[in-house]
């Protein structure tokens, strides 16, 4: 979500929607818009009061930290040692979080059917 909007604040990006035309779908017809909330407004009041707020003020504070990024991700999960080198890699790279729980279901899998082999013998 943030790093979203981090996207959307680039100056390109929120000069295009801050200047959207007119949609009668949308609170105020899409023309009060808070970028770094990604919420419309019915009036420049609301907006206003919105700015002003809490949770505005919050939303500014976290987007001036940088988004986290993909290998800071698997740096959190224990992908990656200190030294840089990925711990579990395959022929394309770093295994993904997904391929590695489908590793251990299977794993976990093999080991059910394995003791019911072993209960199924005694």
């Amino acid at each position: 979500d943030l790093d979203q909007i981090q996207e959307d604040l680039k100056p390109e990006n929120k000069q295009r929607l801050l200047s959207l035309p007119e949609d009668e779908d949308l609170p105020g017809l899409g023309q009060h818009y808070c970028v770094e909330c990604s919420r419309y407004y019915v009036d420049e009041r609301s907006l206003g009061e919105h700015n002003r707020g809490r949770e505005h003020k919050r939303r500014v504070r976290d987007l001036k930290a940088p988004a986290y990024t993909q290998k800071e991700a698997e740096a959190a999960v224990g992908l990656v040692t200190d030294n840089g080198r990925t711990l579990s890699t395959s022929a394309a790279g770093p295994l993904s979080l997904l391929s590695l729980k489908q590793k251990n279901d299977a794993a976990a899998a093999a080991k059910v059917a394995s003791a019911d082999r072993t209960m199924d013998t005694e």
